[in-house]
């Protein structure tokens, strides 16, 4: 007999383990994973940052409030963020530092003195940014891991090795086809990642043109060595950032490729890039490149999640477009998704979030 759940979610990576872990006390659900195991894509492959500015003011509800929660549960590190400029981007960073704080994020302006304090061997062509203290570390794994075993001590049923082939309408439920298997599900959750708009396309629903972007990670062995207290320097025309891991660097020159929905390798041309670029920073040497990787960030065309059931294919509920910012604002987004999927209230969560800006109806008619 073919095995029936109340939802069923396509992608077990932070999107889909989060919201599983958040329904499964309240419904049956089936997550289908795709890999031979949760969190090989994306999730995997973070640069593992909680900065309050990720992301844009309209981003920032959802990290404000998942905040606490990564904070209570030993989640985060504290590391502190500068975006940096130069002499004619002083402006820049005052615009960054009055919208954030006018959201009621942490931030000041720093001076030329500040700057090479916090990082020493900055060139001198960098005189002006922003100070946001609150910016820390996430333990991803750790974090992955939590909702995982969350949801299976609710009953969450994982499928592994499960790429959906099929999702067709029958009655009330969602008929469910993989290599392998089968299941009916009442509904049927979008949390694929830079797949969404396939799984959608598999659904009968239209694709919202959830695009996958390639984003490039070098880790660098340095002279002098990156010193623990680094913080997270982004620059604030959005064109690098690095971070200390473990006595190396962690750089990317912030690319975002246009790509394809798979298994995502660095290009050769953006390694160069990524290295070229440290060297306008800081008067660092580089003594060698020990590891490489990249992984893919999906945003919907107005760079915002898209959380609720779409407006015309009756029982899909899109869970998706989460940029590089899915990990960080994971625990609110998972409880509004949950409170949107069972039709309950706001909780002291996520009552600051206007659910209306993430719902996918704001593309019907476009």
């Amino acid at each position: 007999m073919t095995e029936r759940f109340d939802v069923a979610i396509v992608g077990a990576g932070m999107a889909g383990a989060s919201l599983a872990a958040e329904l499964a006390p309240h419904v049956s659900v089936l997550v289908l994973e795709g890999e031979d195991a949760p969190g090989y894509h994306s999730t995997g492959r973070s640069a593992a940052f909680w900065a309050e500015t990720y992301g844009g003011p309209g981003v920032y509800p959802l990290t404000a409030a998942s905040g606490g929660w990564l904070r209570d549960g030993g989640f985060l590190t504290r590391r502190g963020a500068l975006n940096i400029g130069g002499t004619g981007d002083r402006h820049k960073v005052e615009a960054l530092v009055d919208s954030f704080r006018a959201l009621g994020a942490e931030l000041v302006t720093v001076g030329r003195d500040e700057l090479e304090r916090r990082v020493p061997g900055l060139l001198p062509e960098w005189t002006c940014g922003s100070w946001e203290p609150s910016c820390a570390d996430i333990d991803v794994a750790g974090v992955h891991a939590h909702y995982l075993a969350a949801g299976r001590r609710a009953g969450t049923v994982l499928r592994v090795r499960a790429w959906l082939d099929a999702a067709e309408r029958e009655g009330a439920d969602w008929r469910l086809g993989w290599r392998g298997g089968e299941a009916l599900a009442g509904v049927l959750v979008d949390a694929a990642g830079a797949w969404a708009d396939q799984v959608a396309s598999v659904a009968g629903a239209w694709p919202l043109g959830i695009g996958p972007l390639r984003r490039t990670v070098a880790q660098l062995r340095t002279d002098p060595p990156a010193r623990d207290d680094l913080p997270l320097t982004i620059g604030i025309d959005g064109d690098f950032y690095f971070k200390p891991q473990a006595g190396r660097l962690w750089l990317s020159p912030h690319d975002e490729t246009p790509d394809i929905a798979r298994d995502v390798a660095p290009e050769d041309i953006d390694i160069a890039r990524t290295i070229d670029r440290l060297g306008h920073v800081v008067g660092w040497k580089v003594e060698a490149l020990e590891r490489k990787w990249a992984g893919l960030r999906s945003f919907a065309p107005d760079r915002l999640p898209v959380y609720g059931f779409d407006p015309v294919v009756d029982g899909f509920f899109w869970f998706a477009g989460q940029g590089g910012f899915g990990i960080q604002t994971a625990p609110a987004a998972a409880r509004l998704g949950a409170q949107l999927l069972l039709g309950r209230d706001a909780d002291a969560m996520t009552a600051p979030i206007d659910s209306v800006a993430y719902s996918p109806a704001r593309f019907m008619g476009k």
